[in-house]
């Protein structure tokens, strides 16, 4: 069965394909976040494993710590009619990179591959991708705020209470520029990635907001039609519609009247068209699991 067209992959089919060494020396298992465009595998090390497995003695108590990928694979479920078409697609991620740097985005070294199918080779896109450990951050929480303090404290490995104040500023201020970034690239090479996707962007312990899906980077056009991306979704407007609710939940932070790219793409008739196509979407794949169902603006 050709790769792309699976739903899940085990370490067996990785090590099976035709570009990757075998025996290697690392181990692929399925990240718990299911990708629509790419498979999204964790790369560990044989004493990663043998930790989890086995187990680690500490103050008397034995833990059994997940391992922790050395990498991320991702290989995309795109097929390519040409190579230019595949270069492109590697285009679109380096402008992204560009415009977020290493601070806001998890960087990825993306490859094509001969990939091998019976007696023919076709072209297909992989990356290796830094991993990031952290939470999500959520931009459809239904709260006038985003739960940072409640995130700092879940991965905090001591009480924080006494430190939180000073703490939550940085995440804030990080959004506000990570935010500020993207209107960049949105104003000069019209492109925007996938933001409205859940667990798109993560909040670190050290309070840096990643992005960590760059397999659907949408070009933006300030016309009166939606575009849908190749699987049906919206992506173009309900990451618009993603990344005023990040700014918007900035405490103490206030958004400009008549901001251009707000002002276009959350115009209400269009949000209700778009929601529309969101709600068609879903009900078409209905095994979808990257998009919060029914996701509205508020």
């Amino acid at each position: 069965m050709d790769v792309r067209e699976k739903p899940s992959l085990t370490h067996e089919d990785v090590i099976s394909l035709n570009f990757i060494q075998s025996p290697g020396q690392y181990y692929f298992r399925r990240h718990y976040r299911m990708g629509l465009r790419s498979h999204i595998m964790e790369v560990l090390t044989p004493q990663a494993l043998a930790l989890e497995k086995n187990g680690v003695l500490k103050d008397g108590i034995k833990h059994y710590p997940r391992a922790r990928p050395s990498r991320m694979l991702r290989i995309f479920r795109t097929r390519f009619a040409s190579l230019k078409e595949a270069e492109e697609e590697i285009g679109r991620v380096k402008i992204v990179q560009q415009y977020l740097s290493p601070k806001f985005v998890a960087q990825s070294e993306e490859f094509l591959v001969n990939y091998k199918r019976g007696e023919r080779f076709e072209i297909l896109l992989c990356g290796l991708q830094t991993y990031v450990e952290g939470e999500i951050l959520d931009p459809w929480t239904p709260a006038q705020h985003h739960p940072i303090e409640d995130l700092l404290k879940r991965m905090a490995s001591s009480p924080i209470a006494g430190q939180i104040e000073e703490l939550v500023a940085t995440p804030y201020q990080n959004i506000l520029t990570f935010v500020a970034r993207i209107k960049k690239m949105v104003q000069e090479v019209r492109h925007i990635p996938d933001l409205a996707g859940v667990g798109n962007l993560l909040l670190t312990a050290e309070g840096d907001i990643m992005l960590v899906d760059i397999n659907n980077i949408s070009p933006v056009t300030f016309s009166s039609d939606i575009p849908i991306d190749d699987r049906g979704y919206p992506v173009c407007d309900k990451s618009v519609q993603a990344l005023f609710l990040l700014e918007k939940k900035v405490k103490g932070h206030f958004i400009a009247p008549n901001e251009p790219l707000y002002e276009h793409f959350l115009d209400p008739a269009r949000i209700t068209e778009v929601l529309r196509l969101e709600r068609k979407f879903h009900m078409e794949k209905s095994t979808n699991f990257s998009y919060r169902p029914e996701t509205q603006i508020v």
